[in-house]
């Protein structure tokens, strides 16, 4: 029991240092987001396009309308996840902006976002990914120059599933129920408003 004790104590003095979860978990998403929604601004009449086509595209209506508000959640999402400001409020857009690309766009490839025989959630065809995998490889060795390409790591087949978009998606959950942690505007804001603060 007093080694009980003796570990609760010391896990008790972590609180000095709970603002570091919600912290790492707003700047691993501000690249994420940033990067997402600064491509689509570089080509939106394409984005709007894609997002209003049935048979190429996402199939959306107002497609106008859902192409800016999806670039806008992800680019001023990530600004306001880097100074935490607004956090749970930015979590909402940001939060359903993953659940429409983890079912409109990958949920028809499952679960993976790279192919690997060893999930307890592989694709359909993992074994047919593996295989074409592995005949790419055979030809740079053969015909490229196989420890130059693979200098800095090594090939995969991108699946293109849900996972990163779930995974994005529980991340901006705990965010949504935990708030921005001390290091954010939003603290200050509630310190000097004397607000309840997350």
């Amino acid at each position: 029991m007093n080694l009980f004790i003796r570990a609760q104590s010391l896990l008790d003095k972590t609180r000095a240092v709970d603002f570091l979860a919600p912290l790492a978990l707003r700047l691993y998403l501000v690249p994420v987001f940033w990067v997402a929604g600064t491509n689509k601004l570089g080509g939106m009449e394409n984005v709007i396009a894609w997002f209003g086509n049935d048979e190429w595209g996402l199939g959306l209506p107002f497609p106008f309308l859902m192409a800016w508000l999806a670039v806008s959640a992800e680019v001023i999402g990530a600004i306001a996840l880097l100074i935490g400001l607004g956090t749970r409020w930015f979590s909402i857009p940001l939060m359903i902006t993953m659940l429409v690309a983890a079912f409109s766009v990958h949920a028809k490839n499952g679960w993976q976002a790279v192919a690997d025989p060893r999930s307890p959630f592989p694709n359909a065809d993992v074994a047919g990914a593996m295989e074409r995998l592995d005949k790419a490889k055979d030809l740079l060795k053969d015909h490229g120059n196989y420890e130059w390409l693979t200098e800095t790591g090594n090939f995969v087949v991108a699946n293109n599933g849900m996972e990163w978009a779930i995974t994005y998606f529980v991340m901006l959950l705990a965010l949504f129920f935990a708030g921005a942690g001390k290091l954010s505007v939003d603290h200050l804001l509630a310190r000097k408003l004397a607000l309840p603060r997350k």
